[in-house]
C-alpha cells in the first residue's frame, strides 16, 4: 500500500493507493484532545456525573468515575477546580464530553499521568513481543503513571520508547505547573496538530510514504471526496451501496443492482451475491472512514446461505478496516444476516461538518452548510 497525506491550511487528507479515505477540515471549533482547566458547576449524583465550566457557553459533561479501575484522581465536589481533557467535541445541544483520565499521545506510547494501567495495542499479536513491551512499560512506569504501547512500538527499541516517555512526562509536569494559577476555560495543552496526529496514528499501520503540501486536491481525489455527499455509491461491477444516517445509527444496504445482467458472465446467483458483498466491503470501509461515521453501524449485506461465504465476507470486512486509525470493531453477523459494527467517535462526521438543518422542513432534511467563503452568514 502507498499512503499519502495531503496538507493545506484548510484541510488534511489521506489517500491509500490513490483512493481517498480521509478528509479533515481544519475546524477552529474542534478542540478534541485539548487539556483545560475546569470548575465543577453542578453535581448530578443520580447520573454519577457533573457539569464543568470550561469557559464555553455550554458546560462540559464529566463522569464522576472513569472507566479505568486504575484511575488515581480524587473525588470531586461542587466548586472544585479540575484538569480535564476534551474527549468528544460538542454535538447538537450537548456540551463537550470530558475526562480527567488525561492521555498525551506520542509516536510509540500513550502517556496517562492519572492512571497506573500498562496496556499493549490489540494490533500487536505476537505473545513474545507483547511480553517484551509489557516489561518495558512496567519498568518505565514503576507504578507512577500509566502507559499504553501503541502499534508502532513493536518496531521501536527500548531507548526510543524511554526517550519519548521522558519527553511526555516533562510535558505533563509543565501542565501541572501552569494549572496552579489557571482560571476555568484556560487552555493548558492544545490538541496535536492534525498532521502530527496522522503521522503518529498511521505509524503502526504501515506508516506514511509521502506528505504533500498543497493548496487543493487533484481533480480525481476531489471527485472522490464528493462521493461522501451521495446516498447511493456505485460499485465497479454494477452493484451499489446505500448509506442512510439515522439518529441512533447508520444503516448501509448492499444491492446487486445491474450486476446480475453482466453480459458474458454465466454465474449462479450465490456467486453473484458473494462477489458483490466482497466488492462492497472495500467501498464500505472507505466510505465509513471518508465520512467519519461513528457509533453503531449496521450493514445489510445481500443474503448468503452458506456459512462459509458469510465468514469470508466478515473476514474481508475486518481486513478492510485494519488500516483504519480509529478504533473500529466488527462484532459479527446477526441471525437476520446483518453485520454489526461500532466505531469510536473522534470528531464531527461529514454530515455535521458539511450540512445543517433545513430551515424549511425543521430538520427532517439537511442543506449544504453556509460558509463565509460562500457569501453566507457566519455560524
Amino acid at each position: 500500500m502507498v499512503r499519502q497525506v495531503y496538507v493545506s491550511d484548510t484541510f488534511c487528507a489521506v489517500a491509500e493507493n490513490g483512493r481517498l479515505v480521509e478528509y479533515i477540515c481544519e475546524d477552529a471549533g474542534d478542540q478534541s484532545g485539548e487539556i483545560l482547566m475546569g470548575r465543577v458547576e453542578r453535581m448530578m449524583p443520580g447520573m454519577k456525573s457533573c457539569f464543568v465550566d470550561i469557559g464555553r457557553k455550554r458546560s462540559g459533561f464529566l463522569p464522576l468515575s472513569e472507566n479505568s479501575e486504575s484511575f488515581t484522581g480524587n473525588p470531586l465536589k461542587s466548586g472544585d477546580k479540575a484538569i480535564v481533557q476534551i474527549r468528544r467535541e460538542e454535538i447538537g445541544g450537548k456540551g463537550a464530553f470530558l475526562t480527567r483520565d488525561i492521555s498525551i499521545p506520542g509516536r510509540y506510547v500513550l502517556f496517562m499521568p492519572m492512571n497506573r494501567h500498562i496496556g499493549i495495542s490489540s494490533r500487536v499479536t505476537d505473545p513474545d513481543v507483547r511480553e517484551r513491551l509489557r516489561r518495558i512499560g512496567e519498568s518505565l512506569s514503576d507504578r507512577t503513571f500509566g502507559i499504553v504501547m501503541r502499534t508502532s512500538s513493536e518496531e521501536a527499541d527500548e531507548d526510543q520508547i524511554r526517550e519519548e516517555v521522558a519527553r511526555l512526562r516533562t510535558e505533563w509536569l509543565d501542565i501541572l505547573k501552569e494549572a496552579g494559577n489557571s482560571s476555568p476555560g484556560m487552555r493548558l495543552r492544545s490538541g496535536d496538530e492534525r498532521e502530527r496526529q496522522l503521522l503518529n496514528d498511521y505509524a503502526g499501520r504501515g506508516g506514511v510514504d509521502q506528505v504533500i503540501r498543497t493548496a487543493g486536491l487533484t481533480a480525481d481525489l476531489e471527485r472522490q471526496r464528493c462521493s461522501a455527499a451521495l446516498r447511493r455509491v456505485e460499485l465497479p461491477h454494477g452493484g451499489n451501496i446505500v448509506i442512510d444516517r439515522c439518529e441512533a445509527m447508520t444503516v448501509i444496504d448492499v444491492n446487486t443492482a445491474g450486476d446480475t445482467a453482466a453480459s458474458g458472465r454465466l454465474r449462479i446467483p450465490e456467486q453473484i451475491f458473494l462477489e458483490t458483498n466482497l466488492e462492497a466491503c472495500s467501498e464500505i470501509a472507505r466510505q465509513v472512514r471518508l465520512r467519519n461515521l461513528s457509533g453503531v453501524i449496521i450493514i445489510d449485506m445481500i443474503n448468503l446461505k452458506s456459512a462459509e461465504d458469510q465468514e469470508q465476507v466478515l473476514t474481508a470486512l475486518k481486513d478492510e478496516f485494519r488500516a483504519d486509525r480509529i478504533k473500529t470493531v466488527v462484532h459479527g453477523m446477526t441471525s437476520l444476516g446483518l453485520i454489526e459494527i461500532t466505531r469510536k467517535r473522534s470528531r464531527p462526521d461529514w454530515y455535521e461538518q458539511e450540512t445543517e438543518c433545513c430551515p424549511a422542513c425543521g430538520g427532517s432534511g439537511r442543506i449544504k452548510r453556509r460558509r463565509l467563503s460562500d457569501g453566507g452568514d457566519a455560524e
